[in-house]
């Protein structure tokens, strides 16, 4: 007998019966609002041509790093997951599908299986607990759906209630999609490109050359000295705006920033583009183009998102056979204070830069980010994001910053996620989290009822936007 797939309504709500009471009111008032997702890795393309979802595994498993590095770690090769095969013929996306189920119990407590498990109840309707008994009947099941016009990305996306949609784009691409979308009268919601110029701006990559030659090509702006380069990434910007831009976003291995003479810049540019620059001036350089970042920021608007401390492609023979973002990078310690101070003295307190700080690092909550933000207009406290984004760190959170910044200087929650699918599920666990939290409150005798409906629904409907310049 199969065991039954049970989403209680007050999963994620507090134990206590007269705090969940009060958590239930505010969880109510926010359920239904439409989801803003300022930063997200969705690609416009996937609503501009708007095709059905091919099969089970390539929509749920397959592209969602979070499901196949726990599967991977319990022994099971990211070869037989889908990873970096591209199309999956029926039978292999079958045997995905049932690599999944087999192994449901893996996922036990971790917020991979609250996301999942939403995504079948509630989208897919499915009522029976995933297992290898009835791996075939759920994937048939699934299948099916995705065969109705429903089911298609367009409609999906409505049925979430999604009106606003950050993508994360090469400052190289077109934006094509983005300009068929903005374009459809068909279409409903708003869909933004973001601008990731990560690659352009390190020249330790090996790519870095001929990426800034492109660079320049796409520009029509000649990159061969360091004024060129500038030049070309400012037009860029511009093209970005143009198509919808609000953000930009760097996701560099620290937060450190350093300031360079414009001739030792230049300098070091040219030795960069030669192939001598020494490690330590390609570091350097790096660090100054961060500070560059704000300063266009400040000329331009676009907002400024920062997520360092990431150790990218920890596993080299991983990174050599499936390529990036399959689950193998890895948090470490990130310092902001000192790193960031550079760039603050000089535009901290300019009336156009807006600086979102994100850390896989959560003991720097309290020290650091909360003190930042809770002194510099521009400086907003990202949300909890990637390896954080889990029930008990959100509240960490929450327990962490609020005492220094309140609600007002955070970002509003973030779903920072290639799988389309679980949008609604981590947003729904972000609102039960915050009313909950809320919820402590009043029942502390910390907050009235009245201003944590107010803070409740302002944290979903208006942080985001007031965060990112909506």
């Amino acid at each position: 007998m199969p065991s039954p797939l049970r989403l209680h309504p007050d999963r994620l709500l507090p134990s206590d019966p007269s705090v969940r009471a009060v958590a239930r009111e505010l969880y109510g008032a926010v359920r239904d609002l439409p989801i803003v997702s300022p930063h997200g890795h969705v690609p416009a393309s996937l609503l501009a041509d708007d095709a059905p979802f091919g099969d089970p595994a390539s929509l749920l498993v397959t592209p969602d790093h979070y499901v196949t590095r726990l599967l991977h770690a319990n022994g099971v090769a990211l070869a037989d997951l889908g990873v970096g095969r591209g199309p999956l013929s029926e039978a292999d996306s079958r045997a995905v599908w049932r690599l999944l189920c087999k192994h449901w119990s893996l996922f036990a407590g971790t917020p991979v299986r609250f996301w999942l498990e939403a995504e079948l109840g509630e989208i897919f309707e499915v009522a029976e607990r995933p297992s290898a008994e009835n791996a075939d009947a759920l994937y048939d099941r699934i299948a099916a759906c995705l065969e109705r016009p429903e089911f298609r990305p367009r409609a999906l996306l409505e049925r979430f209630g999604i009106e606003f949609l950050a993508t994360t784009d090469d400052p190289c691409d077109d934006l094509a999609a983005h300009r068929a979308l903005a374009d459809d009268p068909t279409f409903g919601a708003r869909v933004a490109p973001t601008f990731r110029p990560d690659r352009y701006l390190e020249p330790e990559r090996a790519t870095w050359r001929t990426d800034v030659a492109r660079l320049g090509e796409v520009a029509g702006i000649e990159t061969g000295d360091y004024a060129g380069y500038l030049a070309a990434l400012e037009a860029r910007r511009r093209h970005f705006i143009a198509h919808g831009a609000v953000s930009t976003d760097h996701g560099h291995a620290d937060a450190v920033v350093e300031t360079l003479a414009e001739t030792e810049a230049a300098r070091i540019y040219a030795a960069a583009l030669a192939g001598t620059a020494t490690p330590a001036e390609a570091l350097a350089f790096r660090r100054h183009m961060l500070l560059e970042m704000a300063r266009m920021s400040c000329d331009d608007g676009l907002v400024m998102t920062l997520h360092p401390g990431s150790y990218r492609n920890h596993h080299t023979a991983s990174f050599d056979t499936y390529g990036t973002d399959i689950g193998c990078d890895i948090p470490q310690t990130t310092e902001f204070t000192a790193a960031l101070r550079p760039l603050l003295e000089r535009f901290g307190t300019h009336p156009d830069l807006r600086l979102i700080l994100f850390t896989l690092d959560e003991t720097v909550w309290s020290r650091e980010l909360a003190p930042l933000a809770g002194f510099y207009p521009s400086v907003y406290v990202g949300a909890p994001w990637w390896f954080l984004d889990a029930p008990d760190a959100i509240r960490r959170f929450r327990a962490a910053v609020t005492e220094t910044i309140g609600f007002s200087r955070t970002s509003g929650f973030i779903d920072d996620t290639r799988a389309f699918c679980s949008i609604p599920a981590r947003h729904d666990m972000a609102r039960r989290l915050d009313a909950g939290y809320l919820a402590g409150l009043v029942a502390e005798h910390r907050l009235d009822l009245d201003e944590a409906l107010e803070t409740a629904v302002a944290l979903v409907a208006e942080q985001p936007r007031k965060a990112f310049r909506l």
